[in-house]
């Protein structure tokens, strides 16, 4: 029997007593303070992920550690997904720290359940256990329908969480169906007994039933990184969630979603190859077309990064196709590089104001070089490293899935990734086009805080020079994949 050791998941329990702390202070403290009160309660918040994210990378022994009766594994893959979100988590408080000085003031909940839902995250990653991959789902899950609706005094807000949480009820019930039958036909719910079953090294055969849990797990998994055809609520939801939340969205919970989806099918069932990456390769292909065809309409610049981001999420799942070492590399360093880009992007969509008021249409960015031309260099960077173009860091990243894709002789998954990047360069330079190009109309305000622009230049700066320094990103990818495989 398993020893009932706790010391792996240290990093975890921490945030949970911390999240009580921040509870307790934000009711009794803040609930009715000013902006300042509420700054605090931020700080706070920011102070807890940094400690939890030392007690993360000093955490980290070398070798895979289980705890909690074995349905939490402590491994470098775990570790290096934990530190990528709570990175994005931070850098999206910190953007928030600007919506602080606005007349209409966000809910003090916000930074608390962005907290409780980077929690839910790291327990996902290190889920070793059916039973533990959907608690730590569900405990993102839930903060993030909240955080969704927190805006209630705009409709389209209420309607996306409405929308969200909805379709994400259905998705959980599917998932949590098809645990059922995987733990009803094999025996067992832990990923260990799971891998001594239908891993690499047994390749096992599956019963149908057992195949059938397999792929509804799939199916939820797809609907958690709104992958294709499990899509359908991710522009809606960026639109209507307000901009820090929508940031969130964007990057820490689908680089969480997509390192569960690896773990999932490359640890238990990586012997059942073929039956799973038929799956993953029509997922990954549909998400890259309908993800590069759809932003080509979209006239607002949140609905054009929700299908931006579709269309990522099928290039990451092409390392997952790959089926070996070299392919979740590549995702990792996709997955790191992605959150990168879309925390700096969505910094800029923080920038966006006219007359104190945000505004959303790629058309307000018109003539944005003249006014502010600092501010449009930065945007021009993240785009053409959204695009893929060399030698910004979007390129690195795409290249590595497609080299994995090519090396495991998926030359149809590799080719359709080329002609999406093709596609997809259309609507990213027509937004460096509007910058630079385009007759200035009314000028957005050059005021912004403080916080929100050091984000930008950070991100900016990060996707401009990674090209100097890629290794230590790339050993840390190399790491975590071999942990894994």
């Amino acid at each position: 029997m398993t020893e009932f050791i706790i010391i792996p998941a240290l990093p975890e329990i921490f945030l949970a007593l911390a999240i009580m702390v921040l509870v307790i202070i934000g009711v009794f403290k803040i609930s009715h303070g000013d902006g300042k009160k509420r700054a605090f309660l931020y700080k706070l918040t920011m102070i807890f992920l940094i400690i939890t994210g030392v007690l993360v990378f000093y955490g980290d022994h070398g070798t895979p550690e289980v705890a909690m009766g074995g349905m939490f594994i402590l491994d470098k893959f775990a570790v290096f997904v934990k530190i990528v979100i709570l990175a994005a988590a931070v850098f999206v408080l910190t953007m928030s720290f600007d919506t602080l000085r606005l007349k209409e003031k966000p809910c003090f909940e916000f930074s608390i359940l962005l907290a409780l839902s980077v929690c839910g995250m790291m327990v996902m990653v290190s889920a070793n256990d059916l039973m533990s991959l959907y608690m730590g789902l569900e405990l993102q899950s839930l903060s993030l329908y909240v955080m969704t609706a927190l805006n209630r005094t705009n409709e389209k807000s209420s309607e996306a969480a409405l929308k969200y949480f909805m379709l994400g009820a259905l998705a959980s019930g599917i998932l949590l169906y098809g645990c059922s039958l995987i733990y009803g036909f094999s025996g067992t719910t832990n990923f260990t007994r799971l891998e001594a079953i239908y891993g690499s090294d047994v390749a096992g055969e599956i019963s149908i039933g057992a195949l059938m849990g397999l792929i509804l797990v799939i199916v939820g998994l797809c609907f958690k990184v709104s992958a294709v055809p499990f899509h359908m609520w991710t522009p809606d939801v960026y639109e209507g969630a307000s901009k820090q939340v929508t940031a969130f969205f964007a990057t820490a919970p689908k680089v969480a979603a997509l390192a569960l989806f690896v773990r999932f099918t490359s640890q238990p069932f990586g012997g059942l190859l073929p039956e799973w990456q038929q799956v993953v390769i029509f997922v990954a292909i549909a998400s890259m077309i309908v993800g590069s065809f759809g932003a080509l309409a979209q006239h607002n610049i949140k609905r054009l990064i929700a299908y931006s981001s579709i269309g990522h999420a099928g290039f990451i799942l092409i390392g997952l196709a790959a089926g070996n070492s070299e392919g979740v590399q590549a995702s990792l360093i996709y997955m790191a590089i992605y959150m990168m880009m879309n925390i700096g992007v969505f910094a800029c969509i923080l920038l966006m104001k006219r007359h104190d008021e945000h505004v959303e249409k790629i058309s307000d960015l018109s003539g944005l070089n003249r006014t502010n031309p600092m501010f449009a260099f930065v945007m021009a960077v993240l785009m053409f490293s959204m695009a893929g173009v060399p030698p910004m860091a979007g390129f690195f990243g795409k290249f590595f899935v497609l080299k994995a894709a090519l090396h495991s002789e998926l030359y149809g998954l590799a080719i359709t990734g080329v002609l999406a990047s093709v596609v997809s360069a259309y609507y990213y330079l027509r937004v460096i086009k509007i910058m630079y190009f385009d007759p200035t109309k009314d000028p957005l305000d050059k005021e912004a805080g403080r916080e929100t622009k050091i984000v930008v230049l950070v991100a900016g700066l990060l996707n401009l020079i990674f090209f100097i320094f890629p290794a230590p990103l790339f050993d840390a990818a190399k790491l975590a994949a071999e942990s894994l495989m």
